[in-house]
């Protein structure tokens, strides 16, 4: 069963929430952005290469063309590597664990995977950014020396920046499979 809602970026850009439940304590959480725009991208590489084209008729240097080519052509290709990211998911497991993975636009995927038993909790944490409150959901991790405290804090949808009433229902899920991780042992 798969549910898509659209929402908004904290930048104002349309985002899609994607949750589909695999089981009781088995969900997926996707946050895809916008595509890599066409026409943005044409229009940034043919302003480089105009400037490109009018410092050669001024030097009559060839290598200038060669290097605007050359220039763009590699800063594409680490853009679309290393920087673009169209996808960031939660696939959260309540018996195993949470995997965070970013598909970046070249198709190249990140995947980091966090035991169960590090986890605290998620939670929802803002941060003060350019003048403006800025909300973002974190995995608390818990520290293996004082059981009560907090290791590390891992960030989430670091690329996509969802608005608040986004990461309400991606923090809903969540609680929902650590909820029934808490009272399982309880009851058995």
């Amino acid at each position: 069963m798969a549910e898509e809602r659209r929402f908004r970026s904290a930048s104002g850009v349309p985002i899609t929430l994607r949750r589909r439940q695999h089981s009781a304590s088995c969900r997926e959480l996707a946050v895809r952005g916008p595509r890599l725009q066409l026409r943005s991208l044409s229009a940034a590489t043919s302003a480089v290469w105009l400037a490109a084209y009018g410092l050669f008729a001024l030097s009559e240097n060839s290598m200038v063309l060669s290097a605007a080519i050359f220039i763009t052509l590699i800063g594409l290709i680490i853009y679309l590597h290393f920087v673009k990211i169209d996808q960031e998911s939660l696939l959260v497991i309540g018996s195993l664990g949470i995997q965070v993975t970013s598909s970046y636009a070249s198709g190249k995927e990140s995947t980091v995977f966090i035991e169960m038993g590090q986890v605290k909790d998620v939670v929802i944490n803002e941060a003060i950014h350019m003048q403006k409150v800025i909300y973002y959901l974190c995995i608390l991790l818990q520290d293996p020396e004082d059981p009560q405290g907090v290791s590390e804090v891992v960030p989430l949808f670091q690329s996509s920046k969802p608005r608040l009433d986004c990461l309400i229902e991606v923090y809903k899920s969540c609680q929902e499979i650590l909820e029934q991780r808490k009272t399982a042992p309880q009851s058995n």
